[in-house]
């Protein structure tokens, strides 16, 4: 028996999840259809499976009149317009973590092949020659392995690492140090520090603009001689250019790569150096990856067409409608006090975060609250994508632990959001509110000192000794700068020795003017934060 449901699996997946959904609906194969076909046919399907060669842009999710749902079978949403389905009420869901086996299978591949020059063997005996002396190598027993990126890929690595008897040091700033202690990994303080130690380097960060050439001549210059490098992460965290000086002057031995800036590509600098292995990026393209993707997005499809919570979705999860209008301005609050609170910090580790609701926010399910939060916290931070959905589960992931605290009185506010990030022993606090009938986000207190600004797209906040004259020569560093500044506030308790100052600005505050205002005589710290 069925549901009175119609679902088009437009790409090929596996038949196992093509079959879970014949238990309950209605199933059309749209693999052969011809260009144009989905278009006119969208309208009469509740629900649609793709992979990343249907491209569902605005207008078709509009003639989808019945749709209820998009299972995307893979990571990538690009192909999808996310704002159009969230705006016709249409969930749309992958399988985030289809390929981590997968992926962290490669690394370990290319990291053996890399070591024991497999590759270049390969192709010198299948040429006819028989050069053993020529391809000794050398064992991973015992070697160090530094993982830069220690999410859901990192750690499955780690582990694999792990059993081959080598020593693991890891850095991610934003894994808690218990989750370190639980995989038996040490944990680095700083890249520089994971750089010192390692004999291997494998990559397994996120792509964003700060991680962009991460692995560049500065770094390579930190590692240590005849280190080897592995890149089953993203191309662009690697300054090749940077990498090939440091493989021909023999500061690197070796370099495994599976991903590429520009893809597909079959010509580069570094194809055919010794000591190269490259893949066309295969980390993903096994069998079972490729199933898993299927059954996953199958699942995802079935919940969703059926009532139940779809944990895969990855735009905003339904909320009821007087809800949403007391909890929807204050979750761009939530959102920016998570990452201001996170760009405070200082520690090598994210332990835990209390998120606190005082006045009548306590009165109200505050989870999608605590989730802008943590999305504030992670975002740019993790190798997946975080959203509304998965942003508990990938701090569960990652051992940090998620409290919240609710009072129904607030002193000074009807509304107070406050974010506690504890760190190695070590807490950052922030606090904000709404003001006026829109609720527009605040800051009102850091580090514990109580002031009101409204936020902005860029900031910059500063811990200075209570003296006079300190605000004049911080508003005299950003003029010789060339910095606007287009508001500022100061908090400092009576009796206290220590001022917080924030200021608001038009543009990204330079990294060097903050370090020239910390320089200065009483200034203990200065952090800049891009909203």
């Amino acid at each position: 028996m069925t549901d009175n449901h119609r679902v088009l699996v437009k790409e090929k997946i596996a038949d196992s999840g093509v079959e879970l959904l014949r238990g309950r609906f209605d199933v059309d194969i749209g693999t052969d259809w011809a260009d144009g076909d989905l278009a006119e046919r969208i309208g009469g399907y509740d629900g649609i499976i793709i992979r990343s060669a249907t491209t569902l842009t605005a207008d078709i999710i509009e003639r989808g009149e019945r749709l209820k749902v998009i299972g995307r079978a893979g990571i990538g949403v690009d192909n999808i317009d996310i704002a159009a389905a969230t705006k016709h009420g249409v969930i749309v869901a992958n399988a985030p973590e289809s390929n981590v086996i997968a992926a962290a299978e490669h690394t370990m591949a290319l990291m053996l092949a890399l070591c024991r020059n497999v590759p270049q063997a390969h192709g010198s005996l299948t040429s006819g020659k028989w050069e053993r002396a020529k391809f000794g190598g050398v064992e991973v027993y015992r070697k160090t392995l530094g993982v830069l990126g220690f999410g859901r890929i990192g750690q499955l690595v780690a582990e694999r690492a792990k059993s081959f008897g080598m020593t693991v040091v890891a850095f991610d700033p934003f894994i808690s140090a218990e989750r370190y202690r639980e995989l038996g990994v040490e944990r680095a303080e700083s890249s520089s520090e994971l750089y010192g130690r390692a004999d291997i380097v494998t990559l397994h960060l996120p792509k964003t603009p700060e991680t962009a050439n991460w692995l560049d001549a500065e770094s390579i210059a930190q590692m240590r001689d005849g280190v080897r490098v592995v890149n089953c992460a993203r191309g662009e965290l690697v300054d090749h250019a940077a990498l090939e000086d440091g493989l021909r002057s023999g500061k690197v031995a070796g370099a495994a790569l599976d991903v590429f800036p520009e893809e597909p590509i079959t010509e580069h600098p570094l194809f055919g150096l010794p000591g190269v292995v490259v893949t066309p990026h295969l980390g993903a393209s096994t069998a079972e990856a490729q199933d898993r993707a299927g059954v996953i997005t199958a699942e995802q499809v079935l919940a969703a067409l059926s009532g139940a919570p779809v944990t895969n979705a990855v735009n905003i999860p339904t909320i009821r409608p007087e809800d949403m209008e007391v909890l929807g301005p204050f979750l761009p609050l939530s959102r920016n006090l998570g990452r201001l609170a996170v760009s405070l910090g200082e520690a090598s580790s994210i332990d835990r975060i209390e998120v606190g609701y005082e006045g009548r926010l306590s009165d109200f399910d505050t989870r999608l609250l605590t989730t802008a939060v943590l999305r504030g916290v992670l975002e740019g931070h993790t190798e997946e994508p975080v959203n509304d959905v998965n942003a508990p589960s990938i701090a569960e992931q990652r051992g940090i632990v998620v409290a919240e605290r609710k009072e129904p009185e607030s002193a000074d506010f009807n509304e107070l959001v406050t974010v506690c990030i504890t760190s190695d022993g070590n807490e950052v606090r922030v606090a904000g509110t709404g003001f006026g009938p829109r609720n527009v986000p605040h800051l009102v207190s850091v580090h514990g000192q109580s002031f009101n600004i409204e936020f902005a797209d860029h900031l910059a906040v500063f811990r200075y000794r209570d003296q006079p004259g300190m605000i004049g020569r911080v508003g005299t560093i950003f003029g010789a700068h060339g910095v606007n500044i287009g508001s500022a506030a100061v908090g400092a308790r009576e009796g206290a020795e220590e001022a917080v100052m924030a200021v608001t600005t038009d543009a990204p505050v330079p990294d060097d003017l903050i370090r020239e205002i910390v320089a200065l005589d009483g200034f203990d710290d200065g952090r800049a934060v891009n909203l």
